[in-house]
């Protein structure tokens, strides 16, 4: 009886080693689950770079809020910013491959195709342009021939002024080469001067100068600014990763919109020659640009066929895009949240 006692007491103790034996092993394989599971959703994240069309502004806004708000992150992606800069051709390094994505102005990508280069718009910051003629206080223009008799200060082959010239009879007026400074311009209370309602003003009015602006877009040219494009290789390559970052492209501009002021602290890291009321002027400025118009109903980054086929009618009539294309072969607003 012993001997049976002693061998029911090994075999309790060989099925209990067994149980706990088991249940250390699930243990062991749940951890190595979960860090298997924690290094594929590292391995998931997807590394991407982005060019700027400028230098760090509250124009890139969206973006940095995105970036800062983890939502790039939450859409497996690890977001990389290369500055723009009047050396950088954000189309030329998207282009070769050196970059996803990229931001330029809706005429730049349309002409594009002249060189061979077949770019795709998946979402506009802005809904028109913010180029503008500047005047002194009480010397402004209600029509666009009223600059003949009068100096204009402007970037040489600027694609608006070609536009401009080709619309009206502009034959009076004096053609001065644009160079970033105003100095000209102040000492001429009759000088015209090309520039941005989102930033000259701010920079005028801190001199002391009152000035009025007219929009570009009163003459019926009105591209799209700071779009968001790829290349057409690199999206039907990678459309999972494009609708990633474009939503939380949008996004982040949603959340930019009453978080500006925090944002702009990021933005000046990327740029601190720029001053935090510069960014401030800037992005209440643009508001009407990103958040009115046709976002105001469709949300952040909505584009239309009839404005891109508009664009590109334009374009052709200047001799500046070689042929009439579809307008849906250069954007989408497949990837756009819904809004």
């Amino acid at each position: 009886m012993k001997i049976l006692k002693k061998i029911r007491l090994s075999v309790m103790g060989i099925v209990l080693f067994l149980i706990l034996a088991a249940c250390n092993g699930q243990e062991s394989s749940s951890s190595k689950k979960e860090e298997n599971s924690t290094e594929n959703d590292k391995q998931e994240m997807n590394d991407v770079k982005i060019v700027l069309n400028w230098f760090a502004k509250s124009q890139h806004g969206g973006l940095y809020a995105g970036i800062d708000k983890g939502l790039f992150e939450e859409n497996g992606l690890k977001v990389t910013v290369e500055s723009g800069g009047p050396q950088v051709s954000s189309i030329n390094i998207v282009a070769s491959g050196k970059a996803e994505f990229g931001l330029a102005h809706a005429d730049q990508i349309a002409m594009a195709r002249n060189e061979g280069i077949e770019l795709v718009a998946v979402a506009a910051v802005m809904q028109g342009s913010p180029q503008a003629f500047m005047f002194h206080k009480g010397y402004g223009i209600k029509d666009f021939e009223e600059l003949n008799g009068r100096k204009v200060y402007i970037q040489p082959g600027i694609v608006y002024w070609e536009f401009l010239k080709n619309k009206y009879d502009l034959s009076g007026v004096e053609e001065l080469a644009y160079t970033g400074q105003h100095v000209n311009f102040v000492d001429d209370m009759d000088a015209v001067t090309q520039a941005f309602v989102t930033s000259e003003p701010y920079f005028m009015k801190l001199d002391g100068i009152d000035v009025e602006m007219k929009l570009i877009s009163d003459a019926g040219y009105d591209p799209y600014n700071v779009v968001l494009f790829v290349s057409k290789d690199y999206l039907e390559k990678n459309e999972k990763t494009v609708r990633a970052f474009t939503k939380a492209f949008v996004e982040g501009w949603n959340l930019y919109k009453d978080s500006y002021e925090e944002i702009n602290k990021l933005v000046q890291k990327d740029n601190p020659d720029i001053e935090l009321e510069s960014l401030k002027f800037e992005s209440e400025t643009q508001a009407e640009f990103v958040y009115g118009r046709d976002a105001e109903e469709h949300g952040v980054g909505y584009m239309t066929e009839e404005r891109w086929a508009t664009l590109i009618e334009q374009l052709h009539e200047l001799g500046l895009v070689n042929e009439i294309y579809d307008a849906k072969e250069i954007f989408t607003t497949e990837f756009l949240p819904k809004h």
